[in-house]
């Protein structure tokens, strides 16, 4: 064994070392102490009535995270006809009643499947994941899929997904005849044995 593995082997035994070690404290409670840096993103309400779906968070018509360190705020179903319902496996194109556009550079909207929705009720973005590109201005529409073998009925106001944004870079492409070799490789799935 080397004096490096048997270094990482050892436990830090106070902050000083864990501190040359490149460790933190571990043993104190983690806590989150800042939120996430602001983004300027104009919005555009594109039906009536849609602003005032948005109201009740925090008091301002606009999408809101519900706590200070949630990544996604909700985005909800801004229906023209009710009641309405998706099947089981099916599709159905539902608008949120606004478009967006991002004023800074690298970054793009995604459209996630709200966790507690898709787990229990079965409804989740059709698609896995949905893409805003940053110069796409009409209104967000989620394709949402029903994979319950119940019909799900949908209401007006009610949150079907969260939108997040997320910085994205683009490549300058550099053809190789090979790569730089790596442990992994071209080990594909279940390349580790799990």
């Amino acid at each position: 064994m080397t004096n490096l593995q048997n270094k990482a082997s050892e436990k830090p035994a106070n902050a000083e070392e864990q501190a040359a070690f490149g460790q933190k404290d571990f043993s104190a409670p983690l806590c989150l102490e800042k939120p996430a840096p602001a983004l300027d993103v104009a919005i555009n309400f594109t039906r009536p009535g849609a602003q005032e779906l948005y109201l009740e968070l925090g008091g301002k018509p606009f999408p809101l995270a519900a706590t200070p360190f949630s990544a996604g705020m909700d985005l909800r179903a801004c229906l023209e006809k009710v009641p309405i319902s998706i099947g089981p496996g099916e599709r159905l194109a539902v608008g949120c009643g606004f478009g967006i556009q991002i004023k800074s550079p690298g970054w793009a909207a995604f459209v996630y499947s709200r966790s507690g929705l898709g787990a229990r009720e079965g409804l989740v973005v059709a698609q896995g994941v949905g893409l805003i590109d940053p110069d796409y201005t009409g209104e967000i529409l989620i394709y949402l899929l029903n994979t319950s073998k119940h019909e799900r009925p949908l209401s007006l106001g009610e949150r079907v997904a969260q939108l997040v944004f997320q910085p994205f870079a683009r490549p300058v492409w550099q053809e190789v005849q090979s790569f730089c070799p790596t442990e992994r490789g071209t080990g594909a799935f279940g390349h580790s044995g799990i």
